[in-house]
C-alpha cells in the first residue's frame, strides 16, 4: 500500500531581502510592495498560496517591512471614508488583502541567506510538509504551478522544486538542478544541485525557479549547513544534500514549468510584467494595447 503523506496548509514566503536593485525607490519601501499594476507584488504570492488552499500563510520579514504588515491588516480609517462615499468597488478592494489568509510574521534578523530564513519558519512549521513561495517570481493564475506541485509531493514524498528550462547562457543566474526522467512527462527525479553554476559546468538547461514544497526534514539539514556561495546559507546547499541521500527526508523531486512567470527580480523585468499583465487586464487591456501599439509605432 502506498504511504500516505500529510496534507499540506502551510506556506513560508520569504521577504526580508533589502531589495537593493530597486534603490532608491526600495530605500523606505519594501521591494514586495512594489506595485505591480495595481497590486503590490507580495499580494499576488499570497492569492497563489490561496489558490493551491494555502490559508496558513507565515511572512518572513526583517527590518523596514512594517508595511507589509499594515497592507494585510485593517484600515478601519480608509475603510470608512470609502463606505461613507458609497465607493463599494474600492472598498472591496481595500479589505481584500485582510480575507486572503491567516498571515504570521517572524523576524529573521541577520540576512544570512534563503536557507536561513526558511529555517527561520521551522516554529511555525513544525513537523510537516510546507510550501516555500518567493516574491521574484509571479505565476500566472492560469496556470496553478503549486498545485501540480503539491500533487506530486503527494504521490512521491520528500520535497519537490519547480524547474524552468532556460538559455544555457543564463543558467550562471539560477540555482540549477540534474535531473533524470520519471513515469510524468512533467515531473523529473532531481538528483543534483549545484547554485550558479558557470554555464560550462551546469548539469542541465533546468532552472530552479521560486517555488518549492519541502518535507519538514529540510529543517535539520539547514542547520548543519555551512555559508555558500555569497557567505550565505543556500536551500540549494541543503537540497543537494536531499537529492544525494534521499534517506534523510526523502527524494527530491521537480516539476517542469511551462507556463506564464512574470519575474519581478531586476528592473527590466520588473516592468515587463507589468506591460504583460496590465495588456491581460479585461478593464485596463483594450485601451492600453492600442497605446502601447501606437507608443511603439512611433519609436520605430
Amino acid at each position: 500500500m502506498m504511504k500516505a503523506h500529510p496534507r499540506i496548509s502551510k506556506a513560508v514566503i520569504p521577504a526580508a531581502g533589502l531589495g537593493t536593485r530597486f534603490l532608491p525607490a526600495t530605500k523606505a519601501t519594501p521591494k514586495e510592495m512594489l506595485p505591480v499594476v495595481d497590486k503590490p507584488a507580495i499580494q499576488y504570492v499570497v492569492e497563489e498560496a490561496v489558490q493551491a488552499c494555502l490559508r496558513d500563510v507565515l511572512m518572513v520579514t526583517g527590518r523596514n517591512k512594517r508595511p507589509l504588515e499594515d497592507h494585510f491588516d485593517r484600515n478601519y480609517e480608509l475603510e470608512n471614508a470609502l463606505a461613507r462615499k458609497g465607493d463599494n468597488d474600492r472598498l472591496a478592494r481595500v479589505q481584500e488583502p485582510t480575507d486572503l489568509a491567516t498571515i504570521h510574521y517572524v523576524r529573521q534578523g541577520d540576512p544570512r541567506g534563503l536557507g536561513h530564513a526558511v529555517l527561520c519558519a521551522a516554529p511555525h512549521v513544525g513537523d510537516e510538509p510546507f510550501a516555500v513561495l518567493l516574491g521574484d517570481d509571479l505565476i500566472d493564475p492560469r496556470d496553478p504551478l503549486l498545485s501540480r506541485m503539491i500533487e506530486v509531493q503527494g504521490e512521491y514524498g520528500g520535497s519537490v522544486v519547480a524547474l524552468m528550462e532556460v538559455d544555457p547562457a543564463q543558467i550562471h543566474l539560477y540555482g540549477c538542478a540534474a535531473v533524470e526522467c520519471t513515469k510524468d512527462a512533467d515531473v523529473t527525479r532531481v538528483t543534483g544541485l549545484v547554485e550558479k553554476p558557470d554555464p560550462a559546468d551546469a548539469p542541465s538547461a533546468y532552472a530552479v525557479i521560486g517555488r518549492y514544497v519541502l518535507d519538514p526534514g529540510i529543517f535539520e539539514v539547514l542547520r548543519h549547513t555551512a555559508p555558500g556561495r555569497g557567505g550565505e546559507i543556500q536551500l540549494t546547499d541543503a537540497l543537494q544534500h536531499l537529492a544525494a541521500d534521499e534517506s534523510i527526508a526523502g527524494p527530491v523531486h521537480g516539476v517542469v514549468f511551462k507556463g506564464r512567470r512574470y519575474d519581478t527580480g531586476d528592473r527590466g523585468d520588473y516592468l515587463r510584467a507589468i506591460v504583460r499583465l496590465a495588456c491581460e487586464r479585461e478593464d485596463l487591456g483594450p485601451d492600453f494595447r492600442t497605446w502601447l501599439r501606437r507608443f511603439v509605432a512611433e519609436e520605430m
